[in-house]
């Protein structure tokens, strides 16, 4: 197995960073529209996932979404942003991660488009952070978790393209150095 370089894991990390500060940005917008839905939310994950996303599209490495999902959660928590989660937030930052891990690798298997990989990691890892939320702290009933997991997949998929079209600007910077 090859190494990750320094210049990948500072990537990472700064991909980590930018997870967290986009989640707070939106969050506030995001919380309005899932109140008024009364669903306990999915739209900000999404975007602080889309940069796990990206940098793990890019690094091309298995394992690094479930890297920057643990160093997500680490930072979450030390800012206390882990919301209801708390110490169980690293399985709910880690399983989306593995998720995003286990599409690169499918993509890497398969004649599957880069960007269209892009796009269903961002909404497989959304619904996945969907259910864990709801296995650790809320236990929707069906009804309510479908609403959830609709919204869910559905911002995973509008972060999904940003992701794609930041992955297409990054990737010709970084495919030949990282």
């Amino acid at each position: 197995m090859k190494k990750i370089s320094l210049k990948s894991l500072i990537f990472m990390a700064l991909c980590c960073d930018l997870g967290i500060i986009a989640k707070k940005l939106v969050l506030p917008v995001a919380n309005i529209i899932t109140d008024h839905l009364h669903i306990p939310g999915g739209i900000g994950t999404s975007f602080s996932l889309m940069f796990i996303v990206v940098a793990a599209f890019v690094v091309r490495r298995f394992g690094a979404g479930i890297l920057m999902g643990l160093v997500q959660s680490g930072i979450a928590f030390l800012l206390g942003s882990v919301g209801s989660m708390g110490a169980l937030a690293p399985i709910g930052y880690a399983v989306p991660g593995l998720i995003v891990d286990l599409c690169v690798l499918l993509s890497d298997r398969t004649a599957l488009d880069d960007e269209i990989s892009v796009v269903i990691a961002s909404a497989l890892s959304s619904i996945s952070a969907c259910l864990i939320a709801n296995i650790i702290v809320f236990d929707l009933r069906f009804p309510v978790l479908a609403l959830y997991a609709c919204t869910a997949s559905i911002s995973g998929i509008i972060c999904g393209l940003l992701a794609a079209k930041l992955f297409r600007l990054l990737k010709k910077v970084f495919r030949t150095e990282v």
